[in-house]
């Protein structure tokens, strides 16, 4: 079974990516191991990777070009290979990760395999196949297009985000085929590695790996199978984990059947592991130790790290909250995309990065959704290392798939049992979920209520998780738990009452959200550099056919996200969209930015009050598919909008909110999550025309680890205020309140920002903004950039071409300072400007003031 996350000191894998060709031909009954006479063009290819991705790499297609239709031809591939023999007693196993997605396999001439399905892996001893020279290996990818066209049982209900609703009988992703969701570039062919490897010692066919928390003890239940190759006996089997220096072991005792041992392994003390935003991430590293009679050194099988960690679920009266280490943990994140929708793989280094931004902003959960694909062990990896949960789902969306297909589900229950394997020792995977809005499709389209409900989702696939997967649980669809599966209210739900539903920002609240496995979509405005990569660069505007061609949209919608986007800006900033984009298109994009940044901030704000009946929520885009206005948070090379830098504030450990309480007045909320107890000063300032102090209070406060707290701005002072203007005696006292936590230091921790008015100030010539950067002490590609301001300055953004700013579109309390971080690779000079919201005029950076002791250091950073 040696899977992706097993690796086996004595089985050297030899990757096969290196001297491929491939060719299409029209689609037709490929039973022969050739293409049709007379219709083949081999390419060479670099290394092997799907169609799309290969054309891209031979600049022979792009997703900027003419879009092309991949699943409408049969495409070939073909390698010719030398290959060693097995050892005595051996054998050589040739793999295939991933086929997407009708695949027929051949080696030398004769049948190999036939795949169904591209989330399956296949695994093929052809020991007796091999030659030692000249083999070949071929692969024919048919057109899905033809499979599609055959008649089938027509669904029970739609799915508006696709074409060909038929896709439901076919076990490949949505990526890539959901036009107005993600570009048009789907995946066919080879997604993952082929792969030959020489097994000369044992043959792993079964391992189960359990760890569990027993009364503050780690206990890891291990049983696996496993066969000797060199015709010798097992024996010894024994199961070590390692973390920090310090060896945990225990022998395996054989079990009732033949060839395997089974065992526990405890550990004292353990160290738990934790979503990063409530503690550490403690992992331990396993491995086996195999000793076969006749071979002088053992077998070692490393095994992915696992962690220690209790997570529950509670679903009582309607409610879904998730605790790890019977710690109610908010769970907040966004749906994780394939960092490349074109391979839909990655790098680990790629991965890792990705992984940590989310864990930048304060995100401690990434969904991988059913309209998606598995993601790789990287990925599992770098989440288990820094802390941050999975919301995993199978990959079943939307649709009214043919539980009644007896070949259909075959495939489905390898797959289900494949991917169960993979992820059964994972701290980070938090919890297991059917499918993505399956029901809560059926129930929007008109479905009658029985047709809601699916055996398999409801039982069948439940009672395969429990079984190998018992300590995570289990959920049976993305929407589900109410009265209708989309019930806000109830269980989780794809929240869009702030967003697509066009509701006001209160239903945030009035919604009473218990979870939201996916919210808040819009079409984010990215930066500037990212707009230049679209077709047409900074001279297509938003109702351009090249910018509408990447607005996300449902199929079947008269509208877009563009315009929920646009409804949202008129409500915050009190204007007409479609004239201010007539006549400022660039005030418009300022504006459109702010937007969402400031929606997300107030429903996260709202969802995160302590009082809150809300237990998570995640955005439904990380990360854009490709340049231009999507649901992602940051762009599709991974450069943050100005969304991102909202909710990288408001999503913290430690974070202070300010909500309007009506004719209560102003409550300030204080939440600390960190496994530590946190000394802080609360201070609430209040300000009128911009500039002029009305109110100062402060009070020092100690945070108790984990916890959250509430308290009216009233109790600070020792006279009534309206700071909201709830009493509407006279104008307004003020235009502005923030609410500051600063470390016993000074430092600023966490601050926000209140204006009763909102945000629609008429920009003024100049708010006294002032910017200096200096080359950091440590880093020579970072810049440490001071920022100053005279007057209130609303939604500050550093524009540096060629460098990224560690916090941007933040608003600065009046005569205050702020230091900001920039890292970049720039080549050109270092220059730029620093803008606000309120202010006609920008502020130019100039090079800090030199003192005595840097006059003759030299400069570093390129900065002049």
């Amino acid at each position: 079974m040696n899977g992706p996350a097993v690796h086996v000191s004595h089985h050297p894998r030899v990757p096969l990516r290196a001297h491929w060709s491939m060719c299409a031909t029209p689609p037709g009954r490929q039973d022969k191991p050739a293409p049709p006479s007379g219709q083949q063009h081999w390419t060479p290819l670099q290394t092997l990777m799907p169609v799309a991705a290969a054309l891209r790499d031979l600049k022979q297609w792009s997703l900027d070009g003419p879009v092309m239709r991949f699943d409408a031809q049969d495409w070939w591939y073909r390698l010719e290979f030398d290959a060693p023999a097995a050892s005595e007693g051996g054998t050589v196993q040739l793999g295939f990760d991933g086929l997407a997605t009708l695949a027929t396999v051949w080696l030398n001439g004769a049948p190999l395999l036939a795949s169904t399905n591209m989330f399956v892996f296949h695994v093929c001893d052809v020991s007796e196949r091999l030659m030692p020279a000249g083999n070949e290996l071929l692969l024919c990818f048919h057109a899905l297009d033809t499979a599609l066209a055959v008649r089938r049982p027509r669904p029970r209900w739609r799915a508006p985000m696709l074409e060909h609703q038929q896709m439901r009988w076919f076990r490949t992703t949505l990526v890539g085929r959901t036009p107005g969701w993600s570009p048009p570039g789907a995946v066919v062919g080879p997604w993952k590695d082929i792969w030959l490897e020489q097994r000369h010692a044992i043959d792993l066919q079964t391992l189960s790996l359990r760890p569990q928390v027993v009364a503050g003890m780690g206990l890891v239940t291990c049983g696996l199978r496993v066969v000797a190759l060199s015709g010798g006996n097992i024996e010894s089997v024994r199961l070590i984990l390692e973390r920090g220096g310090r060896v945990h072991e225990t022998d395996l005792q054989p079990g009732g059947a033949a060839n395997t041992f089974t065992g526990q392994l405890q550990i004292p003390e353990v160290k738990l592991w934790w979503p990063h935003t409530h503690g550490e991430p403690a992992l331990y590293k396993p491995a086996l130790t195999i000793r076969v009679a006749g071979l002088a050194e053992p077998v070692v099988m490393e095994l992915a790290c696992l962690g220690f960690r209790t997570i529950t679920l509670d679903r009582s009266a309607g409610n879904f909250s998730i605790s790890v280490n019977d710690v109610p943990v908010f769970c907040r994140g966004a749906c994780w995309t394939p960092l490349d929708p074109v391979t839909l793989r990655s790098s680990p280094q790629d991965c890792r990065a990705a992984v940590v931004q989310a864990r930048s902003a304060g995100m401690n959960m990434l969904r991988v959704a059913g309209t998606t694909v598995y993601e790789e062990e990287h990925f599992f990896d770098a989440c288990n290392e820094e802390g941050m949960l999975v919301w995993q789902d199978f990959m079943f969306a939307n649709m009214d798939y043919p539980e009644d297909d007896e070949p259909f589900m075959t495939s489905v229950a390898l797959e289900i049992s494949q991917q169960l394997q993979r992820l059964q020792a994972r701290a980070c995977v938090a919890l297991l979920c059917g499918n993505s809005e399956v029901a809560q499709q059926a129930a929007m389209w008109g479905a009658s209520r029985d047709v809601w409900h699916s055996t398999f989702f409801a039982d069948t696939l439940a009672r395969l998780c429990h079984d190998v997967i018992p300590g995570t649980p289990y959920w049976p669809s993305s929407a589900c738990g109410g009265s209708f599966p989309h019930q806000a209210s109830a269980g989780t739900t794809s929240y869009y009452g702030v967003g697509a539903y066009l509701r006001g920002l209160d239903d945030a609240r009035r919604s009473e959200l218990k979870f939201a496995t996916e919210c808040l979509a819009f079409a984010n405005v990215p930066s500037t550099p990212t707009l230049e990569r679209m077709p047409g660069g900074l001279a297509t505007r938003t109702h351009h056919a090249a910018w509408k061609a990447r607005s996300p949209r449902d199929l079947a919608a008269g509208w877009d996200f563009d315009d929920v986007r646009d409804h949202y800006l008129a409500l915050l900033f009190k204007t007409e969209p479609l004239k201010l984009r007539s006549t400022s298109h660039d005030r418009y994009l300022t504006l459109a930015r702010v937007t969402t940044g400031e929606v997300m901030a107030a429903a996260f704000e709202e969802w995160r009050r302590p009082t809150s009946a809300c237990n998570g929520a995640l955005v439904l885009g990380l990360r854009d598919l490709w340049a231009g206005a999507g649901w992602g948070l940051v762009d599709d090379q991974g450069l943050p909008k100005p969304c991102f830098h909202y909710l990288k504030r408001v999503l913290q450990p430690l974070a202070v909110s300010i909500s309007d309480e009506g004719i209560n007045g102003l409550f300030v909320h204080i939440l600390n999550e960190h496994p530590e107890d946190k000394p802080v000063e609360l201070e609430v300032t209040a300000w009128r025309g911009g500039e002029v102090l009305i109110a100062r209070a402060s009070r020092s406060c100690n945070l108790p680890a984990r916890s959250a707290q509430s308290l009216s701005c009233m109790d600070l002072f020792d006279h009534f205020l309206d700071l909201n203007h709830a009493y509407r005696f006279g104008p307004p006292p003020c235009d502005a309140v923030a609410a500051t936590l600063k470390g016993s230091d000074g430092a600023l921790l966490a601050q926000t920002f209140f204006f009763p008015e909102g945000l629609g100030r008429q920009p003024e010539d100049d708010v006294g903004l002032r910017a200096h950067a200096r080359p950091h002490a440590h880093d020579s590609q970072t810049i440490e950039l001071t920022l100053q301001t005279r007057k209130l300055a609303q939604a500050v953004h550093v524009d540096v071409p060629g460098f990224a700013a560690d916090d941007d579109y933040f608003h600065m309390a009046p005569d205050t300072e702020r230091t900001v971080m920039l890292r970049g690779h720039a080549r050109q000079p270092f220059e730029g400007f620093v803008h606000a919201l309120n202010s006609t005029r920008s502020a130019r950076i100039e090079p800090a003031p030199t003192s005595p002791d840097q006059r003759d250091r030299p400069a570093e950073g390129n900065l002049t």
